[in-house]
């Protein structure tokens, strides 16, 4: 794990040093959120029956998850797609279309969180296995979305949206889990998110919050226990 110190840019990772404001901490969040749900659907699945604390845990980092994302497709809603429309016109169906695949990753998610409870008390195989069909779908749906997001609306938003837009963007993307999008940032990326905090915040996260972090997701994705 590295939520602080610069990584040289891995192959196949877009570039998010000259992007507009804003960008930058959206790639960063976008990629956290692949990476929690792919980890969510394995760590679920590894989970021993009858492991009620091991579920209590992931049930907690699940709940997580869903506020972070909740609060990105809010950001999306509110702060990228009303502009885009407002200048667009024969693209227009793509954002449209976007709104129709926020509704399909809305529902996928209810419907883990809504299976959630059961396994969570018990920690039954049959209520484990349910849970985890549902986050691999959950996963599918998420990362066909933000493919094509990345692909077709950024080069429009990249286009169409002043600087002041995107400036919006990236505010309102800063009260998302910070230790969930610094993790694997590139260094524009961390320096994009990290700037926006005032500097008590940025302190406090130094001090207390990268820890705090770290102690978290080692809880989340410690090696699942022997069977006995």
């Amino acid at each position: 794990m590295n939520t602080e110190t610069g990584k040289k840019a891995q192959p196949g990772k877009a570039r998010t040093d000259h992007a507009p404001p804003g960008a930058p901490e959206l790639a960063a969040v976008h990629r956290g959120l692949r990476r929690e749900a792919r980890l969510l659907v394995a760590l679920v699945a590894a989970a021993a029956p009858g492991d009620t604390a091991r579920a209590r845990v992931l049930a907690g980092h699940f709940r997580s998850y869903r506020r972070s994302l909740r609060h990105c497709l809010d950001a999306e809603e509110s702060c990228l797609w009303p502009p885009l429309l407002a200048r667009l016109d024969l693209d227009a169906d793509l954002v449209l279309r976007s709104t129709e695949q926020h509704e399909h990753i809305a529902a996928t998610l209810a419907a883990a969180a809504a299976a959630l409870p059961a396994w969570e008390s018990g920690a039954g195989e049959a209520d484990r296995d349910a849970l985890t069909a549902l986050l691999a779908e959950h996963r599918a749906v998420l990362t066909g979305h933000l493919a094509e997001e990345a692909g077709l609306l950024f080069p429009l938003a990249v286009r169409h949206l002043d600087p002041y837009q995107w400036e919006a963007l990236g505010a309102h993307l800063t009260a998302a889990d910070l230790g969930t999008a610094l993790e694997d940032a590139l260094p524009a990326e961390r320096r994009a998110l990290l700037g926006r905090l005032s500097l008590p915040a940025r302190l406090r996260w130094y001090a207390a919050g990268r820890l705090r972090y770290a102690r978290r997701a080692g809880a989340v994705r410690r090696a699942p226990r022997p069977a006995p």
